[in-house]
């Protein structure tokens, strides 16, 4: 027993020095991002796709508006089932405002995430090629906000490394958009093929 106490004290130190030589990189990738000229190119997109969305929502709401209006002043000299396809006309016109403001949010998530998504790809890249450069076991975003605290001593700040390579683009693959495939002709049967 007592030698067994003595033989973990002696492998202590070796443990602490194995641990100390592990490296951990932490970096705001929010900022990585909105450091890349494309992110600039990205948002303005989707601020002139916001502004389209934008002007037909209004568009919908002063039709609205216009069909509410009249129903209000015939309202009263309306026969019953006029007065019933209006309430009618009002409510399906609503309904499909409702709807296309659900489309439209739908529509600019889908289109952010379309534009953003070489750009985090292209963010990656740049991760990995630093994390393996610099020997780090991992890279820790800070912006995800799952770790609140890092400790200066056992970590240390990849963000200027990470914008160098994002800057200079080595070892981060330019990504281009993917070309469509052709369609292959197809081979023609038999019976196509004249004799010569």
């Amino acid at each position: 027993m007592k030698h067994l106490i003595t033989l973990l004290f002696a492998l202590l130190p070796l443990a602490l020095s194995a641990q100390s030589t592990v490296k951990y990189g932490y970096v705001h990738s929010d900022s990585l991002l909105r450091s890349l000229p494309a992110y600039a190119r990205a948002q303005s997109e989707l601020a002139d796709l916001r502004r389209k969305y934008e002007a037909e929502t209004a568009y919908n709401e002063q039709n609205f508006k216009r069909l509410f209006s009249e129903f209000l002043q015939g309202q009263k000299d309306f026969p019953q089932n006029i007065l019933l396809k209006r309430q009618r006309d009002l409510q399906e016109q609503m309904e499909r405002s409702i709807a296309f403001r659900h489309q439209a949010d739908s529509l600019l998530r889908c289109a952010e995430d379309e534009l953003l998504k070489p750009l985090r790809q292209q963010l990656a890249a740049a991760l990995r090629a630093v994390g393996l450069e610099r020997g780090y076991e991992y890279i820790f975003d800070l912006d995800a906000g799952v770790f609140p605290f890092v400790h200066p001593s056992v970590a240390e700040d990849a963000t200027p490394y990470v914008t160098e390579k994002l800057r200079y683009g080595d070892a981060v693959p330019t990504l281009l958009p993917t070309p469509v495939p052709q369609a292959v002709p197809a081979e023609p049967s038999p019976s196509e093929i004249s004799p010569l």
